[in-house]
């Protein structure tokens, strides 16, 4: 067999699709492997550069592959799908891997660490967690309605009606409808508890992080977002610039340009939602506080108040958090406060 200095790794849940070539570019194998294959397949190649779309599993098989000595680089399936040809299967899609990954300009997704995707994963099962519980409180309010019984927004609000429910006094409520509510306030009280959980465990992996702690001292930055940031950037090194990681949260605007004219529209919301959704928070409880303190707390941002909407100057906060984030990732910075404010 001739010598395969390039692969493109097609990966799936059972079958995988190789797609070999020399240096020449010529194609040396083309074959499918079954799933407790491929690491036996890797052992026997000598190490070269294997292109994997970075989706579910590909960060695992990149440290597999790693461990093996070969070189490994991720990539978004957004910027291989240009490379597909016609009549799209498992055996285009490896050859358009084994393509994209050594073209110049194509940009590469750093490896995370399983620690990494620990964090990442404790961080998307809380947030699961309280979609069902956002879900499960609207449906008891829903169903308590439908007997004529509310109740204010809010926590409180919820109490009130679960006291309701429990309640074997109010006739208002049939048996099986009671029944029913109580089994929804069960599963609530169970959701809260496990949120709790979460947050404690995401805490205590703030606490364990270097990074993670310098990152709290932004104001509009906590423990939530700061652990988040630490997992998802594996290099921050791998963004150019504080824009280049904004733009990739999709904290900037969109560009439709053309003709020398610039046009600019809302943000592109691309990227990470989840980074995305924490930043604006972040910003808008620095923009409350910036309220109650005066126009002498953070001149710039009460300057933009007074020219654009609430939610407007949010997405402005975000940008510029987002950058200061980047900077103290990539330099290994301390938070400075501006000078304005040290004044």
């Amino acid at each position: 067999m001739q010598s395969i200095s390039t692969i493109g790794l097609d990966i799936a849940k059972s079958v995988f699709q190789v797609h070999g070539v020399d240096a020449a570019g010529q194609v040396v194998i083309r074959r499918q492997l079954r799933r407790r294959h491929v690491l036996a397949f890797f052992q026997k190649l000598a190490p070269c550069l294997v292109g994997i779309e970075a989706c579910a599993s590909s960060h695992h098989w990149s440290r597999e592959l790693q461990a093996l000595g070969h070189t490994v680089r991720l990539m978004p399936p957004a910027y291989v799908k240009p490379y597909v040809k016609r009549q799209k299967n498992h055996s285009t899609d490896a050859q358009a891997i084994c393509e994209a990954v050594t073209r110049p300009t194509m940009r590469f997704v750093p490896t995370k660490t399983v620690e990494q995707q620990s964090c990442l994963m404790l961080h998307r099962a809380r947030h699961l967690f309280i979609r069902q519980q956002t879900a499960v409180i609207n449906s008891i309010r829903a169903y308590l309605a439908e007997f004529g019984i509310v109740a204010p927004v809010g926590r409180r609000g919820v109490e009130q009606l679960l006291e309701i429910v429990a309640d074997r006094a109010d006739y208002r409520l049939p048996e099986v409808a009671r029944a029913c509510l109580a089994a929804l306030g069960s599963q609530l009280r169970a959701l809260k508890a496990q949120i709790l959980e979460f947050d404690r465990r995401i805490i205590a992996w703030h606490r364990s992080s270097v990074t993670s702690k310098r990152l709290d001292a932004i104001p509009g930055v906590g423990p939530a977002l700061a652990t988040a940031l630490v997992a998802s950037i594996a290099d921050p090194k791998a963004f150019r610039s504080g824009r280049d990681f904004s733009a990739w949260v999709g904290l900037v605007p969109k560009q439709n340009s053309s003709g020398g004219k610039d046009k600019l529209g809302s943000i592109s919301k691309q990227g990470d939602r989840y980074l995305r959704s924490l930043f604006t928070a972040g910003a808008l409880a620095v923009i409350r506080y910036a309220k109650i303190h005066g126009t002498g707390h953070r001149p710039w941002l009460m300057g933009l108040l007074t020219r654009r909407p609430t939610k407007v100057a949010a997405i402005a906060l975000a940008n510029k958090i987002a950058r200061m984030a980047w900077a103290m990732m990539a330099r290994g910075e301390r938070y400075r406060e501006p000078v304005a404010l040290a004044a």
